[in-house]
């Protein structure tokens, strides 16, 4: 087995100490697919991403909401084979940082990195500012100070044991679905327009008009509903912590976008279909279409669904997010002391409590950003993520890799990632110039670093790990 962590100041000198180091920093692993799918559909959120993101979605694209994103669930499955190849390829819980610099180098794995670690920081807080809303019906409470109580509570439920938690999001994950049947049986049954408005979509004008939706305009969406989506990779984070993870993730991944994707479509198709008219649709109050399609009773149930859904939402992201930066100081990437203290795992329940500390803390503090902010650098951060991984993707089947036994094999490689990462690029040169410029200088940044502080420190900084043992040969 590889060693897990080895500060530079610290290099072991004997095999006993060697041993040591290892025990210190492996992950348990307990989970099999049932608890792997539990935990990455939760990290999916699909209720939640339906009820606080997608009325952003309805506001922009009216009726299109629907078609980008069965657009973006096409896209996503070709993400899912490159995740799935190379989650089993390079089973680590550094995720795609490790995937990505194991195949086409360590800078561009730093890059990597900081692309997602954008994402872990800060979809957490997007999420958790939507539970005001749907706890109206019982307190009214201030938006961003709920945000950050969710935060803190994700982030204690997010130090215990990792298996009891997988269970815990289970419960919650029913509520979810539960939430979302009931919204698209009452969408359904109270159909206002003809289904050819999801291929001809149309949004609110002025003066109760309506206008058209441009394929331009759909293009530009596809990045918020590849957040919306976003998730079903979370798989290969745990990979680590998965039974034979060369036979789990890819089934994990593969029925996570599966069944999350509906769990999201197809209610948004009953709203498209549903909404009393286009000014309310583009208003994205759903739990208000709720009350009018419904008693109140059932609305309140609902919007408790909905809030709770979020919560489990929180806890699950915050899991995931910091074994991310567990991963990244076992693999040196910060100075020492740094390093040493976000590799730590607690004695009681296996998990990296200061990683996750330095995952919640930050995102309740995230709460009282901008919301339009958070979603904008999101959903640019996630498509650049995306086609990074697409060309590694492309790397996968070259040298030594080729000829690795046991990893799963997407098909039609190589046009799956080439035609990705083709759109992606598309995708990107179509999002608001702030939305850029944040996410690049934040990038740029982070080459600094990498220039000046870790390329010089190249034989005991950033050494991407990947462990190895019996389970996973």
């Amino acid at each position: 087995m590889t060693e897990i962590l080895r500060p530079p100041a610290e290099v072991p000198d004997s095999a006993a100490a060697s041993t040591a180091a290892t025990e210190r920093g492996k992950l348990t692993r307990s989970i099999g697919v049932v608890g792997g799918t539990l935990l990455t559909l939760s990290c999916l959120t699909p209720a939640s991403s339906l009820f606080v993101i997608v009325p952003g979605s309805f506001a922009t694209l009216g009726t299109g909401t629907a078609l980008t994103l069965v657009i973006a669930v096409v896209l996503c499955v070709a993400v899912a084979f490159c995740y799935s190849e190379l989650g089993t390829l390079i089973p680590s819980a550094g995720g795609e940082y490790a995937m990505v610099g194991t195949l086409t180098g360590r800078f561009s794995g730093w890059l990597v990195f900081i692309q997602a670690l954008i994402v872990v920081m800060i979809v957490p807080p997007i999420i958790a500012l939507g539970t005001a809303d749907y706890l109206a019906p019982l307190i009214h409470v201030d938006a961003k100070a709920t945000g950050a109580a969710v935060m803190l509570l994700a982030t204690v439920m997010g130090l215990l044991d990792l298996r009891a938690n997988a269970w815990i999001t289970g419960v919650f994950l029913v509520l979810e679905v539960v939430a979302s049947a009931v919204v698209a049986f009452l969408g359904f049954s109270h159909t206002r327009r003809s289904a050819s408005v999801l291929v001809h979509p149309v949004m609110a004008g002025d003066h109760g008009a309506s206008l058209p939706v441009t394929g331009g305009l759909i293009v530009a969406g596809l990045a918020a509903a590849l957040f919306i989506l976003q998730g079903f990779s979370t798989a290969v984070y745990l990979s680590e912590e998965m039974e034979n993870p060369r036979r789990t993730v890819s089934r994990t991944v593969l029925w996570t976008l599966a069944i999350g994707a509906a769990v999201v479509l197809v209610p948004v198709v009953a709203i498209t279909l549903g909404a009393p008219d286009l000014n309310t649709l583009a208003g994205g109050d759903i739990a208000g279409m709720v009350q009018k399609w419904s008693d109140s009773g059932v609305g309140t149930f609902i919007s408790l669904c909905i809030a709770l859904a979020i919560i489990n939402a929180a806890i699950v992201m915050v899991i995931q997010n910091s074994r991310v930066l567990f991963a990244s100081a076992r693999d040196n990437a910060w100075p020492a002391p740094v390093g040493r203290a976000l590799a730590a795992l607690s004695k009681r329940f296996g998990s990296p409590w200061i990683a996750t500390l330095a995952v919640g803390v930050p995102g309740a503090v995230l709460c009282f950003v901008p919301v339009a902010t958070l979603n904008g650098v999101t959903g640019v951060a996630v498509a650049a993520l995306y086609a990074f991984v697409a060309v590694a993707a492309l790397a996968s089947r070259r040298g030594a890799h080729k000829e690795r036994e046991g990893v799963w094999r997407m098909p039609l490689w190589p046009v799956v990632p080439v035609v990705l990462l083709a759109v992606l690029v598309w995708v990107l040169a179509q999002q608001a110039a702030r939305d850029l410029l944040i996410t690049g200088g934040i990038t740029a940044v982070a080459a600094l670093y990498w220039v000046f502080y870790l390329r010089p420190r190249r034989a005991t900084h950033w050494v991407i790990t990947v462990p190895e043992d019996e389970m996973v040969s």
